[in-house]
């Protein structure tokens, strides 16, 4: 029985790696650091991130983004119901109010995402892990890294779409700021931060988890290749199944619309126990619907899709 010193066996580092003490006295692989560090910085994933994000929003995103926001505000309504009171609020152009923050947080959460996970993705396969477990870590870092601006932007967005008046997006701002200041306009920062990181940890992680079953069961050799409608399944599997970590994402609709209309502020643990009190466990996955369409569609773009173009340009 071979001794390994270094302890890596069994947890997705291949045997050579040795390890170093993070500054939070934290185990890093070194060979992740040294990955990190040689390989250029490639900033066109600045600009793929940026476009293919505004490019999902403007389409598809933007309709389950405004009828998933509404259901975790207005949980006594059905799915149904609160798809016909967004219609009936404005028409059509209901389903994309709030689109000028959006895009805005969309160009800039794309290009922060993308740089990112793909700098943390490319730099873990390199130093031997597994491509879930890649997955997984460059997803979770590229969450985290978004939610600087994400903060902001998706309270705007939540304002436009669960506030009772026609405010527009400058009289939000100012009003904000006037009252609060910067820290006005990033309510349910925690419920993000925990929301983007399993989100993409999830979309991911998941979906390349599926690739590669979908490699052996198709073809018996997990370094094959799988067709574009073979990689769109998979993506829909991965962005299905991240939708487990739906209640904070209600946490987060909660906090930002009760900060907007000016009521009592509740962490996420408060909004929690005030969600299940009054609509039960369910309450927690209100608008899981319109969220699991959201969720197909930003992994198809941003993770499939990236994937797909990236091959496209051989890089």
């Amino acid at each position: 029985m071979n001794f390994d010193p270094t302890g890596t066996r069994g947890m997705g580092f291949a045997p050579h790696h040795t390890q170093v003490m993070g500054a939070r006295n934290s185990l890093l692989p070194v060979s992740i650091v040294h990955a990190a560090a040689e390989k250029p910085t490639d900033f066109t994933n600045f600009a793929l991130g940026a476009g293919i994000q505004c490019a999902e929003a403007a389409t598809l995103g933007m309709p389950f983004e405004v009828w998933k926001t509404r259901m975790g505000r207005f949980r006594n309504e059905s799915t149904l119901e609160a798809f016909g009171n967004v219609y009936n609020k404005g028409g059509v152009g209901a389903f994309w109010a709030g689109t000028g923050p959006k895009m805005v947080e969309s160009a800039l959460k794309g290009a922060i995402l993308m740089f990112s996970k793909e700098a943390i993705n490319d730099a873990c396969l390199g130093s031997g892990l597994s491509p879930t477990t890649s997955g997984i870590l460059a997803g979770a870092g590229g969450g985290v890294c978004q939610v600087s601006i994400m903060g902001p932007c998706t309270f705007l967005v939540t304002g436009a779409v669960n506030s009772t008046t026609n405010e527009s997006t400058m009289s939000r701002i100012q009003r904000t700021w006037a009252a609060n200041g910067l820290k006005g306009f990033y309510p349910g920062g925690t419920a993000i931060a925990f929301r983007q990181a399993t989100n993409w940890a999830s979309r991911q992680g998941f979906t390349e988890f599926v690739r590669e079953r979908a490699k052996m069961s198709l073809y018996g050799n997990n370094q094959a290749k799988l067709s574009k409608w073979e990689e769109a399944g998979c993506g829909v599997i991965g962005g299905t199944l991240a939708c487990w970590n739906h209640p904070f994402e209600v946490a987060r609709i909660e906090m930002q619309s009760r900060a907007d209309a000016g009521q009592s502020k509740l962490n996420m643990v408060q909004v929690f126990q005030l969600v299940t009190k009054e609509q039960g466990v369910g309450g927690l996955f209100k608008g899981i619907v319109p969220r699991v369409g959201l969720g197909i569609w930003q992994t198809l773009f941003m993770v499939t899709g990236v994937k797909i173009i990236k091959d496209a340009l051989g890089k």
